[in-house]
């Protein structure tokens, strides 16, 4: 889109053909396992109900989500593929979960215990355990405590999976850690073939799946590399040479007023950015409310007409100031690209996180949900 549209001061445009060749890359890294589209979180900024309607109609096997809440608001929307909740679920929607297909995790004694409540049949869950990262999950040496309880108390509930997740496989040279939890998960596994039970299994989200073949499983859980990010640096640096994923978001925003200040002026609350030469002063219609973090004050870059802009002085919570003063074709009503590419130039989320001191997870997924998404 080269216009705002109806109106709009700032939207986000999310890229289909890239999306496309990013599902088409990650089947290919794992092509027997069964891929979980892990759509939580407002697909991590990019808006869950039309990411998720896009990747069922890509083929996803599953959609992976934080919260009950998330996956009836799919079921709603008429999406049908299987779904599990990879969050914490109070006792009191189990039986919405039932209601409406959707496959929970449990992965404490209580969580277990909950349970009590569900219907008579058709509860299927994931038994998540805790290998080594001291999140969620049972310990490997519970499992068989925790079959029994099931096999007693709970014969009506589904064991459909098992689970565990890597703290550590966004460092190919580091491998120790996730290895130690590949064995610790094994465990796991032989203990429930002894029991004859079959659920399935899955460990890797997108670095595992990249780094190591050998846990992928039955199914892999993609999130950050179908939304065409990297999980880490290192990871980018190993395997960028190997294939190559697309980022699909760009954030834009206009230039609402342009106006020429003297050297001396100071720019900003607080008076915090001091100008050494005659300015030119773009003023951007977006601030940290949108999701652009305050740490960007003085230090963030965008792209107008082709060029990068610094930010000056603080952000606000609803506007940013950036210098356009070797920039002399911007005018008024110019589209400004945040993330993104515009002619040669890129303003990657890498870089905004590196900028602010952050990761990219967490720059895209803070971007306001109320601001408008176009799916192109």
């Amino acid at each position: 889109m080269d216009k705002p549209v109806n109106g709009l001061r700032t939207w986000i445009e999310v890229d289909q053909d890239r999306l496309q060749h990013n599902y088409q890359t990650f089947r290919q890294i794992a092509p027997r396992a069964m891929l979980m589209a892990v759509c939580k979180s407002n697909a991590y900024g990019h808006g869950f109900i039309d990411y998720a309607t896009k990747l069922e109609e890509l083929g996803a096997d599953w959609l992976g989500l934080d919260s009950i809440l998330e996956a009836l608001k799919l079921r709603a929307n008429g999406l049908t593929k299987p779904m599990l909740v990879l969050g914490y679920t109070l006792p009191e929607m189990i039986k919405e979960a039932v209601d409406n297909n959707i496959s929970l995790t449990v992965s404490s004694f209580d969580a277990l215990k909950s349970l009590s409540q569900a219907p008579a049949d058709n509860l299927k869950i994931h038994l998540k355990f805790d290998t080594g990262m001291c999140r969620q999950g049972f310990f490997p040496k519970d499992v068989e405590e925790v079959l029994n309880y099931l096999e007693k108390n709970l014969p009506q509930v589904i064991i459909e999976g098992v689970y565990t997740h890597f703290a550590g496989a966004k460092n190919p040279a580091f491998p120790q850690g996730t290895k130690a939890q590949m064995a610790k998960f094994s465990s796991v596994l032989e203990a429930m073939e002894r029991r004859g039970l079959k659920p399935i299994r899955h460990a890797s989200a997108t670095s595992g799946t990249i780094v190591f073949g050998e846990a992928q499983f039955d199914m892999v859980r993609i999130g950050i590399g179908l939304y065409g990010l990297w999980p880490s640096q290192e990871v980018k640096y190993a395997y960028s040479d190997k294939f190559e994923l697309q980022p699909i978001l760009t954030w834009k925003t206009v230039v609402a007023e342009i106006k020429q200040v003297p050297a001396g002026s100071r720019v900003g609350y607080d008076f915090t950015e001091l100008l050494e030469r005659p300015t030119v002063l773009g003023i951007l219609p977006v601030g940290y409310w949108h999701g652009y973090d305050r740490s960007l004050s003085s230090i963030g870059k965008v792209l107008v007409a082709g060029h990068r802009a610094r930010v000056l002085g603080r952000v606000s919570m609803d506007m940013i100031v950036v210098d356009l003063t070797d920039i002399p074709e911007a005018k008024v009503g110019d589209e400004v690209i945040l993330i993104g590419e515009q002619n040669e130039a890129v303003m990657s989320a890498d870089e905004m996180a590196s900028l602010a001191d952050t990761s990219a997870y967490e720059i895209i997924t803070r971007l306001n949900p109320l601001i408008k998404r176009f799916y192109i």
